[in-house]
């Protein structure tokens, strides 16, 4: 899976490292031609590892960069598209934080706690996130009629304005953070701009058997 993911981004970007504590991912990587790293294995976050990387990174390679992105392993739906519209986030002034979203489908269940919700406003600032169905619809039949959507889904795919991301790893965990479980909340409880991208491509997170089962079930295509 990290193969797939990491092949993939390899399109668009050119320094692309998995960060990882294990050493047999490490070797992995290494054997299908990619690059790794050891972080910690005691980082709170993949924020907190990926920066670790980053700056590992830097040293190793003597160059610095205006950007970082992390990119989920267990994502192995990412496509070259969705990558580009994240870092074209970076054309709206002020944006520090970028991420994506995506409508989310009849399928998709809002009470479902591991389905990251997200509220926007008008220009697709981050209001708040929440694992809770957001916003509460008290009014069914005032749905959207503009082509906008009432309920969006985040996608766990982050890029950094360099100094931001050293900047929010030295940040003391939030209350809001601690109670979702979504170290995302710190970042705007602390003032930060998270500028969102609306993505139509499925995205399918693997946390568990089934969703890889599920990927497998609909015939998405794994191939790069």
């Amino acid at each position: 899976m990290i193969q797939w993911v990491y092949e993939r981004a390899s399109v668009l970007f050119e320094h692309l490292v998995v960060a990882t504590d294990d050493q047999r991912i490490l070797e992995k990587v290494k054997e299908f031609g990619g690059k790794a790293i050891i972080t910690s294995p005691d980082h709170r976050s993949g924020t907190d590892r990926c920066a670790e990387a980053y700056a590992l990174y830097c040293k190793e390679s003597g160059q610095t960069f205006s950007h970082v992105v992390n990119i989920q392993g267990d994502e192995p739906l990412i496509q070259t598209e969705q990558l580009q519209s994240l870092m074209d986030c970076f054309l709206f002034p002020g944006t520090e934080i970028a991420t994506l979203i995506r409508p989310m489908l009849p399928t998709d269940l809002p009470g479902n706690p591991n389905t990251v919700k997200v509220v926007v406003d008008h220009s697709f600032k981050a209001l708040y996130f929440s694992r809770a169905p957001i916003p509460y619809d008290r009014n069914p039949s005032s749905q959207p009629e503009d082509g906008s959507h009432l309920y969006y889904a985040h996608i766990g795919l982050y890029a950094f304005r360099s100094e931001v991301l050293e900047e929010v790893v030295k940040l003391a965990p939030s209350m809001l953070e601690l109670s979702e479980s979504l170290e995302q909340l710190r970042w705007l409880e602390n003032g930060k701009s998270i500028q969102t991208a609306v993505t139509h491509l499925t995205s399918i997170g693997v946390d568990t058997p089934e969703d890889l089962e599920r990927i497998l079930r609909e015939g998405h295509s794994l191939s790069t």
